[in-house]
């Protein structure tokens, strides 16, 4: 604004001082001032025009060629996106400047600032992000996506990749022993014990109905004498879920292993089974069953939190906080460990920009179209419209000194 008053006061100026010139102009002085003035108007006004069509029409008329970001706005938004995209953050450029970058001193230095009151502080903060954030109804909308996702991808080439990672990195045998863990501990609880007798008495009792009546004598002498027991055989699979717990090398264990192994390979070359896969996928995205798990799961998860946030040292944030520590004490003594965390980053990042370069000028020519015509001119004036003032205050000065030149020679040019 006080660039735009200077601007009207230079052209002021060559206005008031061609009226002053104006009754002296019969002497070469008066001339060459109101020369100096009237070219000092000119191109003042010239410059104001010039300026002004770039934002809007010069008072509102209709001239041709005016108003020209706001009227050519979509062509401006298309080629600042293929500029920046093509020509300034070009792939090798950005290549380069990923190679470049020092990440491990980066995580070395970050892993020194960063204290166990600072991990805590973070957990804590996510954690009650987590409570406010994570409503049934945003679920059940994340969920409605995923579905719509799925519904569109082959299942089984998906499932066979995960499995791939899985196997890869271990986390099929964890699991493995994680559900054998879980197993040996639902059975210390006396109600899955009685859970678990009863269904082994029903199963021996549809046995016994499908036997002949010679056997069934048998088995009921078998019963009678307590050889059938159904704590007894429930202290057995309990007995044997903890051996398989307790041992890599149980061959069910290990024969579960291999047919997850194996499993990838089947997904993509058996037809079949990649038939009942997909149609395993659709009997599940069309009930509301996972929809209503996932929103069960959310409350339960949030009231949880919510409880353990209200105690005065809540367990998970204490539990977060504590492997976080570990991440960072391990981060800030490994030397080995912060170069494969930055050669694993780099090579992500090279991949994503191999990948996704050429939607970064689509990216952007998104983002200036966002603006809108009337946004960019705005954005245009808060930044430049202050120096754009500068070209009407140098019009004007440049302007009146060519006339004054000008008439110089003409001057001159009477005196030859």
């Amino acid at each position: 604004m006080r660039r735009r008053r200077l601007a009207l006061i230079a052209l002021g100026a060559a206005a008031a001082l061609a009226i002053v010139a104006f009754p002296l102009r019969a002497t070469w002085w008066g001339g060459l001032v109101l020369a100096i003035a009237e070219a000092g108007i000119v191109g003042g006004l010239a410059d104001w025009f010039a300026v002004t069509a770039l934002f809007r029409r010069p008072l509102g008329l209709p001239i041709p060629h005016t108003a020209l970001i706001p009227t050519n706005w979509e062509l401006l938004a298309k080629r600042v996106g293929a500029m920046v995209g093509q020509r300034v953050l070009t792939k090798e450029y950005v290549l380069r400047e990923i190679a470049r970058l020092d990440l491990a001193d980066v995580l070395a230095r970050a892993a020194e600032r960063l204290t166990r009151a600072d991990l805590e502080s973070l957990t804590r903060q996510l954690t009650r992000w987590a409570v406010a954030a994570l409503s049934p109804e945003t679920v059940g909308e994340a969920v409605a996506r995923l579905a719509r996702r799925l519904g569109r991808e082959p299942a089984a080439p998906a499932l066979a990749r995960a499995l791939e990672v899985v196997h890869q990195h271990g986390w099929d045998e964890r699991a493995i022993a994680a559900l054998a863990r879980g197993l040996v501990d639902a059975l210390e609880r006396p109600e899955i014990r009685h859970a678990v007798g009863d269904l082994f008495d029903e199963l021996v009792g549809h046995y016994r109905e499908r036997m002949g009546a010679y056997p069934r004598i048998w088995l009921g002498l078998a019963n009678l004498l307590g050889l059938i027991d159904r704590d007894r055989a429930v202290a057995a699979i309990a007995a044997e879920i903890r051996r398989i717990a307790a041992e890599p090398g149980h061959p069910l264990r290990r024969e579960l292993t291999e047919t997850l192994a194996g499993l990838p390979l089947r997904l993509r070359s058996d037809a079949r089974l990649a038939a009942r896969v997909e149609a395993a996928k659709r009997e599940l995205l069309a009930t509301a069953v996972l929809a209503r798990l996932a929103e069960d799961a959310v409350r339960a998860l949030r009231a949880l939190l919510a409880a353990d946030l209200a105690t005065a040292e809540p367990e998970i944030v204490t539990w977060i906080a504590g492997r976080l520590e570990r991440v960072r004490r391990a981060l800030s003594t490994d030397p080995e460990l912060r170069r494969e965390v930055e050669r694993w980053i780099k090579a992500r990042a090279t991949e994503a920009v191999e990948r996704h370069h050429d939607r970064i000028a689509a990216f952007i020519e998104n983002g200036v179209r966002a603006l809108g015509p009337q946004g960019a001119v705005r954005l245009i004036e808060e930044h430049a419209g202050d120096d754009l003032q500068y070209i009407r205050v140098n019009g004007t000065v440049v302007g009146g000194l060519a006339g004054g030149v000008l008439y110089g020679i003409h001057l001159l040019l009477r005196l030859l």
